[in-house]
Order: structure tokens, then C-alpha cells, then sequence
């Protein structure tokens, strides 16, 4: 009896001369021409477990694996193709740098289809080790790879899968309510007095201090709207939308921060357009370089580094300006949802999850004042 011929849709199986195995399968068609996929592997009972595996996938209509695409590849295109366009250049830069300086070198040769969890855990453990936070790495290769299997490029999300050390969350600094005095009088007269004033009094980020416009300031009622930000893209300063809508904000001023802003519109006015004469730029900018010009982040940085050193103040972060205000207003009993409006925070958890260190004060406050409302002169007798 003839032996039946094996269709094109059930694949083939043949041994190479090089003494590996294929197993090869049509998986449609190309100008009118069959397009094949083969699997390669040392024995026979490896690439019929894989063409096996292969028919099952096409008859699902789903797409086969390219087992030759390394993660790298895939990383570069995903970065250039669907981060770049959509996302804030300061987001990019910082999804690059991941990739290019942790992904790809740790994780960037494997064969995309092929990376398990165990690969993902063992590079994570590694960067804790060393210091690194495994979190921010997993979290930019987990949307990566959900692009991935979304498009049928992976056969899962491994990142998901993989077991991620924590790194124990660092405490948040702050100026306490005479510290902040003490940083309010030592910049009185110096030159971005008001800027590190207006940061202290409603906790901007410098990108959106730096982007502030006079037209964006209402000093007669006391109050300013947030609406961009000065970020450095590939080297050059630019002005970008705020990060969301929430960020997007008034916000009322108090009388100390009203003060410092029109001292510096005076001084702007009659004192730094003078010294730089021809060389002033006008952009209407609040805070400016000695020519008009936007400020340089770095240079508002240091400053602020050597005030605080020269006044004997904790080290900090411009950004912690920013956590003192939330700190100060928190102690003493503002609404945290006026918090949330104020610093322009996504959502409520975000704002009470980062200074949570307030909250035993704000407890044991709330305590005494039930006590206060609710005591019976029978229990004083």
C-alpha cells in the first residue's frame, strides 16, 4: 500500500548535513509563492515538538515568533517606533537611557521569543545588588514586552512573571517650619530669591517654575497658572506641555510669595534690562538668565546647593522645595486634596502615599481634637 504524501500545511521534517534537525512549515503566502518558517534543533523529537507547537500557533491565526530577533532589536525599534512619538521628551530620555545603559546590556542578546522569567529575575537581582532600582528597570521592560505580546512578537510577558526586589523607599527631606524661616531670610537680595520663594510657597517643579510667563501671573489677586515647562531636549532648552492635565493649574499665592514677585518685576524692569542693554532678550519670561534669556536649570541648582550649605540648612533637592511645601501644609491641617490641586498630583494616593510621614502628627492631632469636642465633665470628676 503507497505510503500517503505529507501535506504543505502539516510542515516537514529532515536531518541537515551539518547533523542538526529542521522542521519546516508553510505559514502563507507571499507573490503567489508558499512562505515557509523552519525550527532548528539537535534532535528529531525537538523540532517535531516545535513544529507541533508552530502548526497549532498559524491554526489559531496567530503570528510565529521570530526566534532569531534579539531583545535589543526589538527594544531599539520599540523605543524609536512607539515611545518616541508619543510620550514627553524628558520620558524618552529617560526610557532610553534605561535601555541603552541597563536592558541591553544585561538582557539584549537574548532572542526575544526565547527570554523566560528566570533571565528577567536573575538581571533584576544583579541591579540590586548593585544599587540599582530593579523596579524602574522591570516597569520600562514590562511595557515593552506588553507591546510585544500584544503584536505577537512574544509569546508572554516574562517581565510580569519575574520576582522584582524592592528597594526600600528613601525618606523624604524637607525644610520644618524654622528651617524654612531661616531659608526665607537667608535669600533675601539674592538673585533667584523669588524663585526659590515661589517654589517653598506652592511646591512648583523647576520645569514649570522655569516656564512660568509674566501673563501667567495675576500679582493684583495673588495667584499663577502652571500651563508648560522648561525641559532639556538633546541638549537645548525647550518649553513642553505639563505632564498632564492635572498639572495644568492655578494656584492662589500667599502675601510673602505675592512680595517677592514684584520685587523682582522691579528689579527685571529697572535694574537687569539696564545692565544687559543691547544684549537683553525679551521673552517674558518671570525667571531669566542676566540677559532674559530662560535660566539654566543646573545653575539653579547649584545655587541653591551653596545657600543651603552657606546657612548651615539640611543638603537638598530643588525638588524638595517642593516636598517641604507639601510638609509644611499637611502639618497644619490643610485639606489633602487641596494638597493634591496644589502640586498638581494625578490623584489623592499619590499625594498622601508621599507624605506619609505627616500622617501619625495628623492622627494624634485629630485624636486630641475628638477629645476636645467629645469630653464629659464626668470623666473629670
Amino acid at each position: 500500500m503507497a505510503k500517503a504524501k505529507r501535506g504543505n500545511s502539516e510542515g516537514s521534517i529532515s536531518l541537515r548535513p551539518d547533523g542538526r534537525w529542521v522542521a519546516r512549515i508553510t505559514v502563507g503566502w507571499e507573490n503567489g509563492k508558499p512562505k515557509r518558517k523552519a525550527f532548528y534543533g539537535k534532535t528529531r523529537q525537538e523540532v517535531a515538538s516545535k513544529l507541533a507547537a508552530g502548526i497549532r500557533t498559524r491554526d489559531q491565526g496567530l503570528t510565529l515568533h521570530n526566534e532569531k530577533q534579539t531583545l535589543g532589536d526589538f527594544l531599539n525599534q520599540w523605543l524609536a517606533d512607539v515611545i518616541e512619538p508619543k510620550v514627553r521628551p524628558s520620558t524618552y530620555r529617560s526610557y532610553e537611557q534605561i535601555v541603552r545603559n541597563h536592558l541591553i546590556p544585561g538582557l539584549g542578546k537574548l532572542p526575544l521569543s526565547k527570554l523566560t522569567p528566570q533571565d528577567v529575575t536573575k538581571f533584576l537581582r544583579a541591579k540590586h545588588d548593585a544599587g540599582i532600582s530593579a523596579e524602574h528597570l522591570r516597569r520600562v521592560l514590562r511595557a515593552s514586552l506588553s507591546y510585544a505580546v500584544r503584536f505577537d512578537l512574544a509569546p508572554r510577558n516574562v517581565a510580569s512573571l519575574a520576582s522584582c526586589p524592592t528597594k526600600e523607599k528613601a525618606d523624604i527631606k524637607y525644610l520644618d517650619p524654622d528651617q524654612a524661616r531661616r531659608f526665607l531670610k537667608a535669600i533675601q537680595g539674592h538673585r533667584h530669591e523669588a524663585l526659590y520663594t515661589v517654589a517653598l510657597a506652592v511646591g512648583l517643579r523647576l520645569g514649570e517654575a522655569l516656564g512660568l510667563k509674566w501673563s501667567d501671573l495675576d500679582l493684583q489677586n495673588g495667584s499663577l497658572t502652571v500651563s508648560r515647562q522648561l525641559q532639556r531636549v538633546k541638549g537645548k532648552l525647550v518649553y513642553v506641555e505639563t505632564k498632564t492635565r492635572n498639572a495644568r493649574r492655578s494656584i492662589p499665592l500667599p502675601a510673602f510669595a505675592v512680595q517677592s514677585l514684584q520685587n523682582l518685576w522691579a528689579r527685571q524692569q529697572m535694574q537687569d534690562k539696564e545692565l544687559a542693554g543691547d544684549d537683553w532678550q525679551e521673552n517674558g519670561l518671570v525667571f531669566t538668565s542676566s540677559i532674559g534669556t530662560p535660566a539654566d536649570p543646573r545653575n539653579v541648582r547649584r545655587s541653591l546647593t551653596k545657600v543651603l550649605a552657606d546657612n548651615k540648612l539640611p543638603e537638598l533637592r530643588f525638588h524638595d522645595l517642593r516636598h517641604s511645601c507639601a510638609t509644611l501644609l499637611l502639618s497644619q491641617g490643610t485639606d489633602p486634596r487641596t494638597i493634591m490641586q496644589t502640586l498638581g498630583h494625578s490623584q489623592i494616593t499619590l499625594t498622601l502615599n508621599t507624605y506619609s510621614h505627616v500622617i501619625p502628627a495628623l492622627q494624634r492631632d485629630a485624636a486630641d481634637k475628638m477629645d476636645s469636642i467629645l469630653q464629659c465633665d464626668i470623666y473629670n470628676r
